[in-house]
């Protein structure tokens, strides 16, 4: 745990850092008020929850330079809205759309955005076309809910979305940053349907779950291929830079 307290203090400060740090050390969840990030962070208990904020805030895996200032976002597998927190902040200005499928986890998305208007969100999943979905595993990590087509009458149906559909409702002609970790979607999301939205994509975050779903790697870099991308590693994500907008 000694090993966080620096990574707080880089994070947050060294008034809240230091607070941060009591909070986790004695496993107290709840609220975390941030004054750099003007945010009251949610975090439950026996959860991913925690897993996510280090990620993000400590480990700060979206910390990428990319050659433009993102103005158009969208976050798809939001989780709890630590990422569209932290983008709002590393690029005022910016219209961020969160999704996120998972009921449970959208409330807690609430609790995280409040104070950032810039941030839409939205409780619904992202595919290659407009359906609903199911999660497969509800009884599994917060992080990791996997999802199906299903029946709209289904009473757990959740609705989604394509990037398309997305871009034409927020008048979008381009997308300045995708950041996409949807465990496993991603198949689905770069197998079809993608010509209209992907080459107007100029950046992208990418993680894959080949491990959870098999041909996410295949049909990821099967589409992108086939347009002017350059390629590279940070933390866990692909990054994707739409050498057409240089």
């Amino acid at each position: 745990m000694a090993s966080r307290f620096k990574p707080l203090i880089k994070a947050f400060g060294l008034v809240d850092g230091i607070k941060f740090y009591i909070h986790l050390l004695f496993k107290k969840y709840g609220a975390f008020t941030s004054s750099k990030y003007q945010t009251t962070f949610h975090l439950r208990s026996k959860t991913t929850d925690k897993y996510t904020f280090k990620q993000v805030f400590l480990d700060d895996q979206y910390n990428v330079s990319l050659p433009f200032i993102p103005t158009r976002i969208i976050d798809a597998g939001a989780n709890i809205g630590l990422a569209a927190v932290y983008f709002s902040h590393r690029y005022p200005g910016s219209k961020i759309i969160a999704v996120e499928p998972s009921r449970d986890n959208f409330q807690a998305l609430l609790k995280n955005i409040q104070g950032h208007p810039s941030i839409k969100a939205n409780c619904m999943g992202l595919w290659n076309k407009d359906v609903y979905l199911s999660i497969m595993n509800p009884t599994g990590p917060s992080s990791s809910f996997m999802v199906t087509e299903t029946n709209p009458d289904n009473p757990e149906a959740i609705p989604a979305e394509s990037v398309e559909t997305i871009m034409r409702g927020e008048q979008w002609d381009t997308i300045d940053l995708l950041k996409i970790d949807i465990e496993g979607s991603e198949k689905e999301v770069f197998e079809q349907n993608y010509e209209y939205w992907l080459p107007k994509t100029k950046a992208i975050y990418l993680e894959l779950h080949d491990q959870m779903k098999k041909g996410c790697s295949k049909s990821v870099f099967a589409a992108i291929s086939k347009y002017n991308f350059s390629f590279s590693i940070s933390d866990e994500n692909l990054v994707f830079i739409n050498e057409d907008y240089l």
